[in-house]
């Protein structure tokens, strides 16, 4: 088996590239008309790419700490769709232009009753200039943390240094409670936020769960790519895949076991402040997307992954993810959408436009970052017994 530098995926980066430009171009167009609409579409978009960006490093990270071997050969996929939380820190530009049109506590809107009460309590930590504090510390742990680990592999495919491998062991233990805080109060700021007067404890697993679910799924589509493509020279066996599968399978069973428990913590208290955050998602046109995530965000992809077969067969097992992709976004729609539309979700063109152009930006970026590098950490003393991978 040889493995060489990937030098392949320019036409998938040129497409990735041009679709990115036209996505946000007709974002854009959409913003001049409605700029508030586009704004919030914009949100949905971002929360749900940078989500599944940071979820990526998470896994990564998990992965070091547990001196977990059998990932080694796609494990350079994990370190490089990270890398995009840089490009991530540019698009993250208009939500701060638009914040007084996003966040109620920003200014723009005025707040009445316990909303107000809330804000006034809350107003040391929801201002704009601690807001955009908060983000820079969090983008800064993103790229720092990704962009270290992807120089130390890297350096390790030239020296084959097994120190690197240590370092990376003790980031990966040490640096993911900071990792997992960061992406807990991204999610307080730019979800739990929209509504001042609701807060719940989870709410940043909540984030997690969906977009560390995502992140595998995202994996298992590039990993089949990859090997459909011959960048990995025959590194990725089906025993590969099949254990993706079931960690696909566990963290769909996963995000299913925290939306039910946020709910029915949530439910049992039965507090003014929380209640209502669910009330609107529970009657009206947004029941029906509450009992399609049920369906199949969980119940349909949980019993589907249970085939053996499946998870062992890259080309099946890519549709699977693909849809976990597609019922992901409707759960950041749900979260999201309602503080806007209270009574029913009001699809605009901006909505695909935005997912579309973010995501495609970020799609381009990654393959762009890999490119000239092994697409496997050749240099990594356990690649061989990753190799060798296949339990019974």
């Amino acid at each position: 088996m040889k493995i060489t530098p990937f030098q392949g995926g320019s036409r998938l980066m040129a497409v990735a590239g041009a679709v990115a430009v036209a996505g946000l171009a007709l974002t854009a167009l959409g913003a001049a008309f409605d700029p508030r609409r586009a704004l919030w579409a914009y949100l949905v978009a971002f929360t749900y790419w940078v989500g599944i960006a940071v979820a990526a490093l998470i896994l990564l990270m998990a992965l070091h700490a547990a001196n977990a071997r059998w990932p080694v050969a796609v494990r350079r996929m994990l370190e490089v769709i990270p890398l995009s939380s840089a490009l991530f820190l540019v698009l993250f530009v208009p939500l701060l232009l638009g914040a007084k049109q996003l966040f109620p506590w920003a200014g723009h809107q005025e707040l009445a009753g316990e909303a107000a009460r809330a804000m006034e309590h809350r107003k040391a930590w929801l201002n704009v200039p601690f807001f955009v504090v908060r983000a820079a510390f969090y983008f800064a742990v993103w790229i720092g943390f990704s962009h270290a680990f992807h120089r130390w592999s890297v350096a390790q495919d030239e020296s084959g240094a097994p120190g690197l491998t240590l370092k990376a062991h003790r980031l990966g233990a040490g640096g993911l409670p900071l990792l997992a805080l960061t992406l807990t109060f991204a999610a307080f700021d730019w979800w739990m936020s929209l509504t001042p007067q609701f807060y719940s404890t989870i709410f940043g697993v909540y984030y997690f769960a969906g977009s560390f679910v995502s992140a595998i799924a995202v994996l298992i589509i590039a990993a089949a790519w990859g090997r459909r493509e011959g960048v990995f020279g025959g590194a990725l066996t089906l025993a590969h895949f099949h254990s993706l599968g079931k960690l696909l399978l566990a963290f769909v069973a996963f995000w299913a076991y925290i939306a039910f428990s946020q709910f029915l913590l949530i439910w049992i208290a039965n507090i003014p402040e929380e209640v209502p955050w669910y009330a609107i998602r529970n009657r009206g046109g947004w029941m029906p997307v509450g009992v399609f995530l049920a369906l199949f965000h969980f119940v349909v992809p949980f019993f589907v992954l249970l085939s053996r077969q499946i998870k062992r067969e890259p080309e099946r097992l890519q549709w699977v993810a693909g849809w976990i992709l597609v019922a992901h976004f409707v759960d950041v729609y749900w979260v999201v959408m309602p503080h806007l539309s209270p009574e029913a979700p009001h699809p605009h063109f901006t909505d695909l436009t935005a997912l579309v152009g973010v995501g495609a930006a970020a799609v381009a970026f990654t393959v762009w970052r890999l490119r000239g590098r092994s697409a496997v950490p050749v240099g990594d003393p356990y690649l061989e017994e990753s190799l060798r991978y296949d339990p019974q």
